[in-house]
């Protein structure tokens, strides 16, 4: 992977992020939060047009067929504007859990769709009480002819609110982990959607003998659900890295015209001290993003890589959400100051597919997979 970005790459990021910027301000995500579905539908027709949601998407299935780089170009970006558009969860997960696990038939007739942003999906893989990175799930699926009968909770199911088409991960009765495209409209499926605490939208799905269509012909799909969240894994990091750049900025900014006996508080050295330390933490979070993206990009999706960046990338977002907290002051947490909903949101990634503790943990047991060094 190529550190400086080509010509198109920039093309791309600088159009994104101006069709973002024309559209989103802080009364405007107000808003399109507190009206169904939470986005904005113009965004993501346009997000369409561009080619954005087909990014990820091989060409031969109705895509563009963009590598990584490009994808966590666009959710920098979407981190940077906090657009609410269901970007990763509703097309760039399923879409690679079809291009994983799907048949020819389930990919021709999803992937178009997908990219052509006419249709959303959800994957509905975490259970209550279930922590990453466990794959005990409790939800069965039992054969029923060339169907399964599916009976298990999932939740939270990110932008299940929406989905038109649910993927639905199961135990089976012969052990391993099946996938199935399940329809959320059908007899024996419950959805109860829910804000999330960064605003966002989620359901959660009982499903009591509902029918489900098995993804493929994968009688496991545990590793290619693996691969799928370490590539969710990196799309988390470029987000946060982005939405971290612009929490940082509101804060010097901040410091340059509030005053404080008289002068403004960038005049106060402890504070700079303080921003100049944030800076570092951002920079530590954009070079172990990019230390995932490029891994990516070279053609690997290791899980110790993914732990490694989400670790960096989630103590760098703790530390500039507490200190752009901090040294705003009261204005930081109301919800009319932007600040407050960066840091919600950065603090809402942390919790996705896996905390500081369940990554610290991941890596603290490979590590009798290393050779001893002795000095």
């Amino acid at each position: 992977m190529e550190l400086a970005l080509t010509e198109e790459q920039t093309m791309l990021r600088d159009t994104v992020r101006e069709l973002l910027h024309r559209f989103y301000d802080g009364e405007a995500l107000t808003k399109s939060g507190d009206t169904d579905p939470g986005w904005n539908r113009t965004v993501w027709k346009q997000l369409a047009d561009l080619g954005v949601l087909g990014l990820t998407i091989p060409e031969e299935d109705g895509g563009v067929g963009a590598g990584p780089v490009e994808a966590m170009l666009v959710q920098e970006e979407l981190g940077r504007a906090l657009a609410p558009e269901p970007v990763l969860d509703s097309v760039v997960i399923p879409a690679e859990l079809l291009r994983l696990a799907g048949s020819a038939e389930q990919r021709q007739r999803l992937l178009p769709a997908l990219s052509e942003g006419t249709r959303l999906l959800a994957f509905a893989h975490t259970e209550p009480g279930l922590r990453w990175p466990s794959t005990e799930l409790a939800t069965t699926a039992v054969a029923e002819g060339d169907k399964y009968a599916l009976t298990g909770v999932k939740n939270p199911v990110l932008r299940g609110d929406v989905a038109d088409e649910v993927i639905v991960s199961a135990a089976l009765p012969d052990g391993g982990t099946g996938l199935f495209l399940v329809d959320p409209e059908q007899d024996g499926v419950r959805r109860r959607s829910y804000r999330t605490f960064d605003g966002r939208r989620a359901a959660q799905f009982d499903f009591d003998n509902a029918t489900g269509e098995l993804l493929g012909d994968t009688t496991d799909a545990a590793e290619k659900i693996a691969l799928t969240q370490g590539y969710a894994q990196a799309a988390l990091c470029a987000e946060s890295v982005g939405a971290m750049e612009v929490a940082l900025t509101l804060t010097t900014e901040y410091l340059k015209t509030r005053k404080q006996f008289g002068v403004t508080l960038s005049k106060f050295q402890v504070l700079t001290q303080r921003a100049a330390d944030c800076y570092v933490s951002l920079e530590l979070a954009r070079s172990m993003s990019l230390y995932a993206t490029a891994a990516l990009a070279d053609g690997g999706n290791d899980p110790v890589i993914g732990s490694r960046a989400r670790l960096q990338v989630g103590r760098s977002a703790e530390h500039i959400g507490q200190e752009a907290i901090q040294m705003h002051g009261g204005i930081g947490v109301t919800a009319e100051y932007p600040v407050s909903h960066y840091v919600a949101r950065l603090t809402a990634i942390g919790q996705t597919l896996g905390g500081a503790l369940e990554h610290r943990r991941e890596l603290a047991d490979r590590i009798g997979e290393y050779d001893l060094i002795e000095l």
